[in-house]
Protein backbone atom coordinates (compact mmCIF):
# COMPACT_ATOMS: atom_id res chain seq x y z
CA UNK A 1 0.00 0.00 0.00
CA UNK A 2 1.07 3.58 -0.71
CA UNK A 3 0.25 6.64 1.39
CA UNK A 4 -1.44 9.31 -0.71
CA UNK A 5 -2.59 12.90 -0.05
CA UNK A 6 -6.18 13.03 -1.31
CA UNK A 7 -8.37 16.12 -1.75
CA UNK A 8 -11.49 15.49 0.34
CA UNK A 9 -12.91 19.01 0.39
CA UNK A 10 -12.72 22.22 -1.64
CA UNK A 11 -14.14 25.72 -1.27
CA UNK A 12 -13.65 29.33 -2.25
CA UNK A 13 -14.56 32.88 -1.34
CA UNK A 14 -14.85 36.04 -3.46
CA UNK A 15 -15.34 39.58 -2.16
CA UNK A 16 -18.78 41.08 -2.73
CA UNK A 17 -17.62 43.93 -4.96
CA UNK A 18 -17.54 43.02 -8.66
CA UNK A 19 -15.59 45.34 -10.95
CA UNK A 20 -16.52 45.15 -14.63
CA UNK A 21 -14.00 46.20 -17.28
CA UNK A 22 -16.08 49.25 -18.15
CA UNK A 23 -15.39 50.70 -14.70
CA UNK A 24 -11.77 51.38 -15.74
CA UNK A 25 -12.80 53.46 -18.76
CA UNK A 26 -13.42 56.52 -16.59
CA UNK A 27 -9.86 56.71 -15.24
CA UNK A 28 -7.69 54.94 -17.83
CA UNK A 29 -7.14 55.05 -21.57
CA UNK A 30 -8.68 51.60 -22.03
CA UNK A 31 -11.90 49.86 -23.03
CA UNK A 32 -13.76 46.70 -22.19
CA UNK A 33 -12.90 45.36 -25.66
CA UNK A 34 -9.18 46.15 -25.21
CA UNK A 35 -9.02 44.26 -21.90
CA UNK A 36 -11.05 41.29 -23.14
CA UNK A 37 -9.09 40.89 -26.37
CA UNK A 38 -5.70 40.89 -24.62
CA UNK A 39 -6.51 38.92 -21.48
CA UNK A 40 -9.92 37.27 -21.68
CA UNK A 41 -10.87 39.07 -18.45
CA UNK A 42 -14.37 40.56 -18.19
CA UNK A 43 -14.63 41.28 -14.47
CA UNK A 44 -12.88 40.74 -11.15
CA UNK A 45 -13.61 41.08 -7.42
CA UNK A 46 -12.03 43.66 -5.10
CA UNK A 47 -11.86 43.27 -1.33
CA UNK A 48 -13.69 45.80 0.82
CA UNK A 49 -11.93 48.11 3.25
CA UNK A 50 -10.77 46.00 6.20
CA UNK A 51 -11.27 42.77 4.25
CA UNK A 52 -7.73 41.44 4.45
CA UNK A 53 -6.12 38.36 2.91
CA UNK A 54 -6.58 36.33 6.09
CA UNK A 55 -10.31 37.18 6.09
CA UNK A 56 -10.67 35.91 2.51
CA UNK A 57 -8.61 32.83 3.37
CA UNK A 58 -10.69 32.05 6.45
CA UNK A 59 -13.94 32.15 4.49
CA UNK A 60 -12.52 29.82 1.81
CA UNK A 61 -11.17 27.51 4.52
CA UNK A 62 -14.60 27.28 6.18
CA UNK A 63 -16.15 26.33 2.83
CA UNK A 64 -13.52 23.61 2.25
CA UNK A 65 -13.95 22.21 5.78
CA UNK A 66 -17.73 22.09 5.30
CA UNK A 67 -17.28 20.32 1.97
CA UNK A 68 -15.01 17.74 3.65
CA UNK A 69 -17.44 17.35 6.56
CA UNK A 70 -14.83 18.01 9.23
CA UNK A 71 -14.03 20.59 11.91
CA UNK A 72 -11.02 22.88 12.25
CA UNK A 73 -9.51 20.79 15.06
CA UNK A 74 -9.50 17.77 12.74
CA UNK A 75 -6.75 19.59 10.79
CA UNK A 76 -3.08 19.04 11.65
CA UNK A 77 -1.62 21.91 9.62
CA UNK A 78 -2.45 24.95 7.51
CA UNK A 79 -0.28 25.92 4.53
CA UNK A 80 -1.32 29.27 3.07
CA UNK A 81 0.06 30.57 -0.22
CA UNK A 82 0.04 34.36 -0.51
CA UNK A 83 2.15 37.34 -1.55
CA UNK A 84 -0.19 39.82 0.15
CA UNK A 85 -0.21 38.79 3.80
CA UNK A 86 -2.01 41.10 6.26
CA UNK A 87 1.16 41.94 8.21
CA UNK A 88 4.90 41.53 7.84
CA UNK A 89 4.49 38.93 10.58
CA UNK A 90 2.97 36.80 11.93
CA UNK A 91 1.90 34.65 8.99
CA UNK A 92 -1.60 34.94 7.58
CA UNK A 93 -1.87 31.19 8.15
CA UNK A 94 -1.70 31.62 11.92
CA UNK A 95 -4.40 34.30 11.68
CA UNK A 96 -6.60 31.81 9.83
CA UNK A 97 -5.78 29.19 12.48
CA UNK A 98 -7.04 31.55 15.19
CA UNK A 99 -10.11 32.63 13.21
CA UNK A 100 -11.12 29.00 12.69
CA UNK A 101 -10.75 28.25 16.39
CA UNK A 102 -8.07 25.66 15.64
CA UNK A 103 -6.12 25.10 18.88
CA UNK A 104 -3.71 22.39 17.76
CA UNK A 105 -1.26 21.69 14.95
CA UNK A 106 0.78 24.32 13.09
CA UNK A 107 0.40 26.91 10.35
CA UNK A 108 2.71 28.76 7.97
CA UNK A 109 2.75 30.81 4.77
CA UNK A 110 4.38 29.99 1.42
CA UNK A 111 5.39 32.83 -0.93
CA UNK A 112 5.87 31.94 -4.60
CA UNK A 113 3.54 34.57 -6.06
CA UNK A 114 1.23 33.09 -8.74
CA UNK A 115 2.88 29.67 -8.37
CA UNK A 116 2.22 29.79 -4.64
CA UNK A 117 -0.63 27.29 -4.50
CA UNK A 118 1.34 24.68 -6.46
CA UNK A 119 4.25 25.17 -4.04
CA UNK A 120 1.91 24.98 -1.03
CA UNK A 121 0.22 21.84 -2.34
CA UNK A 122 3.60 20.21 -2.91
CA UNK A 123 4.71 21.08 0.62
CA UNK A 124 1.47 19.80 2.12
CA UNK A 125 1.84 16.58 0.15
CA UNK A 126 5.34 16.14 1.60
CA UNK A 127 4.01 16.68 5.13
CA UNK A 128 1.48 13.91 4.60
CA UNK A 129 3.82 11.48 2.87
CA UNK A 130 6.40 11.92 5.64
CA UNK A 131 3.80 11.24 8.34
CA UNK A 132 4.10 14.70 9.92
CA UNK A 133 0.40 15.36 9.23
CA UNK A 134 -2.71 13.41 8.33
CA UNK A 135 -4.92 16.33 7.30
CA UNK A 136 -3.66 19.63 5.86
CA UNK A 137 -5.69 22.66 4.90
CA UNK A 138 -4.06 24.23 1.82
CA UNK A 139 -5.15 27.76 0.94
CA UNK A 140 -4.37 30.30 -1.75
CA UNK A 141 -5.50 33.84 -0.93
CA UNK A 142 -4.63 37.29 -2.28
CA UNK A 143 -5.62 40.96 -2.15
CA UNK A 144 -3.65 42.15 -5.17
CA UNK A 145 -5.87 45.22 -5.46
CA UNK A 146 -3.74 46.64 -2.61
CA UNK A 147 -0.52 46.62 -4.68
CA UNK A 148 -1.83 48.00 -7.97
CA UNK A 149 -0.60 51.17 -9.66
CA UNK A 150 -3.95 52.52 -10.83
CA UNK A 151 -2.26 54.64 -13.50
CA UNK A 152 -0.69 51.60 -15.22
CA UNK A 153 -3.32 50.19 -17.58
CA UNK A 154 -1.06 47.28 -18.55
CA UNK A 155 -1.28 45.76 -15.05
CA UNK A 156 -4.08 47.19 -12.92
CA UNK A 157 -6.88 45.80 -15.13
CA UNK A 158 -5.54 42.24 -14.88
CA UNK A 159 -5.69 41.39 -11.19
CA UNK A 160 -8.40 40.60 -8.65
CA UNK A 161 -8.87 39.41 -5.08
CA UNK A 162 -10.10 36.06 -3.81
CA UNK A 163 -9.31 32.83 -2.01
CA UNK A 164 -9.61 29.09 -2.53
CA UNK A 165 -8.84 26.15 -0.27
CA UNK A 166 -8.62 22.36 -0.28
CA UNK A 167 -8.48 19.76 2.46
CA UNK A 168 -5.75 17.16 1.89
CA UNK A 169 -6.14 13.90 3.78
CA UNK A 170 -3.87 10.86 4.08
CA UNK A 171 -5.38 7.75 2.50
CA UNK A 172 -3.97 4.41 1.43
CA UNK A 173 -3.63 3.68 -2.27
CA UNK A 174 -2.45 0.70 -4.28
CA UNK A 175 0.58 2.58 -5.60
CA UNK A 176 -0.80 2.80 -9.12
CA UNK A 177 -1.75 5.70 -11.38
CA UNK A 178 -5.39 4.90 -10.58
CA UNK A 179 -4.95 5.97 -6.95
CA UNK A 180 -6.81 9.04 -5.79
CA UNK A 181 -4.63 11.86 -4.54
CA UNK A 182 -1.42 13.61 -5.55
CA UNK A 183 0.57 11.41 -7.91
CA UNK A 184 3.52 13.74 -8.64
CA UNK A 185 4.82 17.29 -8.31
CA UNK A 186 7.39 19.40 -10.15
CA UNK A 187 8.75 22.71 -8.83
CA UNK A 188 11.14 25.16 -10.50
CA UNK A 189 12.50 28.69 -10.16
CA UNK A 190 15.04 30.95 -11.85
CA UNK A 191 15.89 34.15 -10.01
CA UNK A 192 17.62 35.66 -13.04
CA UNK A 193 14.19 36.71 -14.28
CA UNK A 194 13.18 38.75 -11.20
CA UNK A 195 12.75 41.97 -13.19
CA UNK A 196 10.02 40.50 -15.39
CA UNK A 197 7.44 40.48 -12.59
CA UNK A 198 7.96 42.03 -9.17
CA UNK A 199 6.76 44.61 -6.63
CA UNK A 200 9.07 47.61 -6.44
CA UNK A 201 9.00 47.80 -2.65
CA UNK A 202 9.01 45.78 0.55
CA UNK A 203 9.90 45.70 4.22
CA UNK A 204 13.66 45.95 3.77
CA UNK A 205 13.33 48.87 1.34
CA UNK A 206 10.75 50.58 3.59
CA UNK A 207 8.45 51.21 0.66
CA UNK A 208 5.18 49.38 0.01
CA UNK A 209 5.63 49.45 -3.75
CA UNK A 210 3.48 48.49 -6.72
CA UNK A 211 3.38 45.51 -9.03
CA UNK A 212 5.55 45.87 -12.14
CA UNK A 213 5.46 43.49 -15.10
CA UNK A 214 7.04 43.08 -18.52
CA UNK A 215 3.97 41.40 -19.98
CA UNK A 216 5.39 40.28 -23.33
CA UNK A 217 8.42 38.65 -21.68
CA UNK A 218 6.29 36.92 -19.05
CA UNK A 219 4.04 35.57 -21.80
CA UNK A 220 7.02 34.20 -23.71
CA UNK A 221 8.33 32.32 -20.69
CA UNK A 222 4.90 31.23 -19.46
CA UNK A 223 3.72 29.02 -22.32
CA UNK A 224 7.01 27.17 -22.67
CA UNK A 225 7.61 26.68 -18.95
CA UNK A 226 4.02 25.73 -18.09
CA UNK A 227 3.81 23.05 -20.79
CA UNK A 228 7.25 21.76 -19.81
CA UNK A 229 6.52 21.47 -16.08
CA UNK A 230 3.13 19.86 -16.73
CA UNK A 231 4.67 17.23 -19.01
CA UNK A 232 7.52 16.65 -16.53
CA UNK A 233 5.08 16.09 -13.69
CA UNK A 234 3.04 13.71 -15.85
CA UNK A 235 6.20 11.80 -16.74
CA UNK A 236 7.10 11.42 -13.06
CA UNK A 237 3.71 9.76 -12.56
CA UNK A 238 4.18 7.52 -15.64
CA UNK A 239 1.35 9.33 -17.41
CA UNK A 240 1.02 11.44 -20.56
CA UNK A 241 -1.14 14.36 -21.68
CA UNK A 242 -3.48 11.84 -23.31
CA UNK A 243 -4.42 10.59 -19.81
CA UNK A 244 -5.50 14.04 -18.58
CA UNK A 245 -9.17 14.79 -17.91
CA UNK A 246 -8.69 18.41 -16.87
CA UNK A 247 -5.97 21.02 -16.88
CA UNK A 248 -6.62 23.51 -14.07
CA UNK A 249 -4.14 26.28 -14.87
CA UNK A 250 -3.20 29.49 -13.14
CA UNK A 251 -5.78 31.93 -14.45
CA UNK A 252 -3.59 34.80 -15.65
CA UNK A 253 -4.44 35.34 -19.30
CA UNK A 254 -6.63 33.37 -21.71
CA UNK A 255 -3.94 33.46 -24.40
CA UNK A 256 -1.39 31.86 -22.06
CA UNK A 257 -3.96 29.21 -21.12
CA UNK A 258 -4.76 28.52 -24.78
CA UNK A 259 -1.08 28.45 -25.77
CA UNK A 260 -0.19 26.00 -23.01
CA UNK A 261 -3.04 23.65 -23.89
CA UNK A 262 -2.03 23.74 -27.57
CA UNK A 263 1.61 23.03 -26.73
CA UNK A 264 0.47 20.00 -24.69
CA UNK A 265 -1.74 18.81 -27.56
CA UNK A 266 -4.94 19.20 -25.55
CA UNK A 267 -8.27 20.74 -26.50
CA UNK A 268 -9.62 23.72 -24.57
CA UNK A 269 -12.58 21.45 -23.79
CA UNK A 270 -10.26 19.89 -21.20
CA UNK A 271 -9.33 23.17 -19.51
CA UNK A 272 -11.16 24.71 -16.54
CA UNK A 273 -11.33 28.44 -17.30
CA UNK A 274 -12.43 31.08 -14.78
CA UNK A 275 -10.20 34.02 -15.75
CA UNK A 276 -13.13 35.86 -17.34
CA UNK A 277 -14.88 36.21 -13.97
CA UNK A 278 -11.98 36.52 -11.51
CA UNK A 279 -9.03 38.03 -13.35
CA UNK A 280 -5.60 37.04 -12.11
CA UNK A 281 -5.92 36.20 -8.41
CA UNK A 282 -2.32 34.98 -8.16
CA UNK A 283 -1.98 32.12 -5.62
CA UNK A 284 -5.77 31.94 -5.25
CA UNK A 285 -6.49 31.22 -8.91
CA UNK A 286 -5.97 27.43 -8.99
CA UNK A 287 -7.95 26.57 -5.83
CA UNK A 288 -10.67 29.00 -6.98
CA UNK A 289 -10.82 27.21 -10.33
CA UNK A 290 -10.87 23.78 -8.64
CA UNK A 291 -13.81 24.84 -6.48
CA UNK A 292 -15.72 26.44 -9.35
CA UNK A 293 -14.94 23.46 -11.59
CA UNK A 294 -16.47 21.11 -9.05
CA UNK A 295 -19.52 23.38 -8.63
CA UNK A 296 -20.04 23.44 -12.39
CA UNK A 297 -19.99 19.64 -12.50
CA UNK A 298 -16.83 19.59 -14.62
CA UNK A 299 -14.51 17.95 -12.08
CA UNK A 300 -15.68 14.57 -10.81
CA UNK A 301 -14.17 11.91 -8.55
CA UNK A 302 -11.63 9.83 -10.41
CA UNK A 303 -10.69 12.59 -12.88
CA UNK A 304 -6.98 13.07 -13.58
CA UNK A 305 -6.05 16.72 -13.11
CA UNK A 306 -2.92 18.74 -13.90
CA UNK A 307 -2.61 22.03 -12.03
CA UNK A 308 0.17 24.31 -13.30
CA UNK A 309 1.26 27.88 -12.59
CA UNK A 310 4.02 30.42 -13.12
CA UNK A 311 4.70 33.62 -11.20
CA UNK A 312 7.29 36.13 -10.13
CA UNK A 313 10.69 34.76 -9.34
CA UNK A 314 10.33 33.37 -11.89
CA UNK A 315 8.79 30.41 -10.07
CA UNK A 316 6.73 27.71 -11.76
CA UNK A 317 5.52 24.16 -11.23
CA UNK A 318 2.82 21.55 -11.65
CA UNK A 319 0.93 18.98 -9.63
CA UNK A 320 -0.68 15.83 -11.04
CA UNK A 321 -3.54 14.46 -8.95
CA UNK A 322 -6.55 12.20 -9.22
CA UNK A 323 -9.68 13.78 -7.78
Amino acid sequence: MTRRAVITGVGHYLPERVVENAEFEASLETTDEWIRSRSGIERRHFAAEGETTSVLATNAAKAALADAGIKADDIDAIVLATSTSDLTFPSAATMVQAALGMTRGFAFDVQAVCAGFVYALSNANALILSGQANRVLVIGAETFSRIMDWTDRSTCVLFGDGAGAVVLEAQEGAGSTEDRGILSTDLNSDGRYKDLLYVDGGVSTQNTGFLRMQGNQVFRHAVEKLASTANTALGKANLTAADVDWIVPHQANIRIIQGTAKKMGLSMDKVVVTVQDHGNTSAASIPLALSVGKQRGQIKQGDLIVAEAIGGGLAWGAVVLRW
